[in-house]
């Protein structure tokens, strides 16, 4: 193979910029070893200042709440209180730490499931309540008390004409009981207040989010005839994220990947594993269809532009006047909820190789001092490459480790005892042999990839989190020692010429 397929990740110029400065990334693994992550809240304030920008310049009112399930860091939710956002919670515990970093209950919301012993917690707290179900809603209407009512959204789900997965969710209000409940919060409204109307899509089509928007503004007008007054409507998040930095490169790896599960060119898959893929016919015939679970990682699509297409989309319905438009016409506020898109770039993992091996077959196993389970989101592969650094152990390493210049195609294995712990299923090219006491940098590993499958097997410890923060240098601290300081104007731009 004369040029290996490759991967290459999207960085930040912050993020860029601290991997290129040797004294830097050395100091923060003298400190703290391997493996950590790594956060930017500078690059969280960054995609908070793009993605706020959006509806200001739809002239129309907005409230983004940071989705804390993305990330358990403290770090990062002061920056969100820093910055004057509110908060989407998930849990009590959730709830509890954004209380002790001073969010008022004004500026939450809990979504999510919700048993009993949550609901009777919540009508007593203030904060609005994103009901999923006739039950949380019958719930609260006998626990909340007359003369504090609880604000409530109710979020819909059922949406007609979604494509794909969108049609059936496990969550949201079904449209045949949305008038029933409508009927039921006329007669509770000095217990409960509907806000407005919610929704949360997987998907990214622009056709569906419009769809449930329309839904919404339907049933905005239908609980005005109950007397009713919601004025929000709340899109959920689901943004995405733009990870690779060539997609006509992540395009040829992925068409390379499909012919070496038909036995055409070298492997590139460990074991059978066939990433999603269906593999049919024989001979000349043979092909792979069916979505990858790495579909997203082709994403390049910001969340920026998500937002500015929804919000620009016109409806035939209201005279085809822009989506932005007919909200502020009719005095209602949007509300979204982001959490892959605030952390886009804003965390990397640092992990170190522990040994490399080849394995009965000829491939090349490198073995990392961090498992699957705490750098990738449940079951997808992650579609980007790492970087291979130095550590300040690599050094040790007998003449002739290196193996020989040139790249090499290996797989990345974790810290289990198990046959599954590999960190790449997929063949990853680095620029040369790895060498124990080196480093490998996942990038783009803030949202979910850090904390949603999380385990501590074996009792290894979870690594710990580290906030990263550049003023006239780049300054490292753990992350519930962080604190945000005033802005600085050099810190979005450190690296670029």
């Amino acid at each position: 193979m004369s040029t290996p397929p490759a991967l290459p990740a999207l960085l930040h110029p912050l993020v860029r910029a601290f991997l290129d400065a040797p004294e830097a990334l050395a100091g923060a693994l003298m400190r703290f070893g391997t493996p950590s992550h790594l956060l930017f809240p500078q690059v969280y304030l960054d995609n908070l200042a793009r993605l706020r920008a959006v509806p200001s310049r739809h002239r129309l009112p907005a409230r983004i709440y940071y989705a804390h399930k993305v990330n358990g860091s403290t770090a990062l939710l002061r920056t969100a209180r820093g910055a004057g956002i509110a908060v989407d919670v998930a849990s009590a515990q959730e709830l509890a730490a954004a209380r002790e970093l001073g969010f008022a209950v004004a500026d939450i919301e809990v979504t999510g499931p919700k048993g009993r012993r949550m609901l009777t917690a919540l009508a007593r707290s203030g904060v609005t309540v994103n009901v999923d179900n006739p039950w949380e809603l019958g719930e609260l209407a006998a626990l909340a008390d007359p003369g504090a009512p609880v604000p409530v959204l109710l979020r819909l789900s059922g949406f007609s004409g979604l494509s794909g997965s969108g049609t059936v969710s496990r969550f949201g209000i079904g449209p045949d009981d949305v008038d029933e409940l409508l009927a039921l919060l006329a007669g509770l409204q000095d217990r409960i207040i509907l806000r407005g109307f919610a929704f949360h899509l997987d998907t990214g089509e622009l056709g569906d989010r419009v769809r449930a928007v329309q839904a919404c503004l339907t049933w905005i007008e239908r609980a005005h005839t109950y007397g009713l007054a919601p004025d929000v409507i709340d899109i959920g998040g689901g943004f995405r994220q733009v990870f690779t930095a060539d997609p006509d490169r992540f395009d040829h790896y992925t068409r390379m990947l499909r012919q070496s599960l038909l036995g055409h060119g070298e492997p590139m898959s460990w074991g059978a594993n066939t990433f999603g893929y269906q593999l049919h016919g024989t001979g000349t015939g043979t092909g792979t269809h069916g979505v990858p679970v790495f579909h997203k990682y082709a994403n390049t699509e910001p969340a920026t532009r998500m937002l500015d297409d929804l919000l620009a989309t016109r409806l035939p319905a209201h005279g085809g006047q822009p989506l932005a438009r007919v909200l502020a016409d009719n005095l209602l506020e949007l509300w979204c909820e982001p959490g892959k898109a605030l952390l886009d770039h804003a965390g990397i993992t640092v992990a170190g190789v522990e040994f490399v091996k080849r394995t009965v077959d000829g491939s090349i196993v490198v073995s990392v001092d961090i498992g699957r389970d705490t750098i990738t989101p449940a079951d997808q592969e992650v579609m980007v490459d790492p970087l291979l650094l130095p550590g300040p152990e690599s050094g040790d390493s007998p003449p002739g480790a290196a193996g020989g210049d040139g790249p090499i195609g290996v797989y990345i294995a974790g810290h289990l005892c198990l046959e599954r712990d590999m960190i790449s299923n997929h063949k990853v090219w680095l620029p040369r042999r790895p060498r124990p006491g080196d480093v490998l940098v996942f990038p783009n590993t803030g949202a979910y990839h850090m904390d949603l499958s999380a385990a501590r097997a074996a009792q290894h410890p979870p690594p710990p989190k580290i906030a990263v923060h550049y003023r006239a240098g780049f300054h490292l601290c753990p992350d519930a020692d962080y604190r945000p300081a005033p802005p600085d104007p050099a810190a979005a731009t450190a690296g670029r010429s």
